[in-house]
């Protein structure tokens, strides 16, 4: 049976990155302790000057701005488009990574997880939405001040601005019900 749980942003830790420029606050994950053992992994990121990014070889990472003017990474060499709120890019965990602030201080938010191990999709919905998902981890990241969600037979849940509701264990196609910006993602193992 499916577990479903609303994960409140206070409640978030926060933990230093792997390469010592900045801080995440960890949202959740389905493993591991630390910065090791996990197959998928979200958090939320301050970055308040242009740098460089941790790596993590073997993993897929898709990141976001949340807020600020966005950020241009520079990939393997590569220069990225702009970066702007809202508009994810995916890149591989191990690629040599830097990026230049648009402006200010920026928040990112990041999906990390293991390609071998999990399929993932990550989409950002806006307004009233009808999702349907079968993923085994199915979360749901409110960008909006109020979001509200009902899922099939686990009830209504007003999330506020970076909660997560986080259904653990799903083994049918659920129905969900959303209104307000935020982010879906799906992960199921191979």
């Amino acid at each position: 049976m499916s577990q479903l749980q609303v994960l409140r942003a206070k409640d978030y830790p926060r933990m230093p990155w792997k390469n010592g420029g900045g801080s995440t606050e960890e949202i959740t994950r389905d493993a591991g302790v630390g910065l090791d053992g996990f197959g998928w992994r979200l958090s939320i990121a301050d970055i308040a000057e242009s740098g460089g990014f941790s790596s993590f070889a073997g993993y897929q990472r898709i990141i976001t701005v949340l807020e600020g003017e966005g950020m241009r990474l520079l990939v393997d060499g590569q220069p990225t488009r702009p970066l702007l709120p809202f508009d994810a890019f995916a890149f591989r965990g191990e690629s040599q990574v830097s990026c230049t602030l648009l402006g200010a201080s920026i928040r990112d938010f990041n999906l990390i997880y293991a390609p071998e191990r999990y399929q993932a999709r990550l989409q950002w919905l806006d307004g009233t939405q009808r999702a349907f998902s079968s993923a085994s981890t199915v979360l749901l990241f409110a960008v909006s001040a109020q979001v509200d969600v009902a899922v099939a037979g686990q009830g209504e849940h007003r999330l506020g601005r970076y909660d997560c509701l986080q259904l653990e264990g799903n083994h049918s196609l659920q129905t969900i019900n959303i209104q307000g910006r935020c982010c879906l993602i799906e992960l199921s193992p191979h």
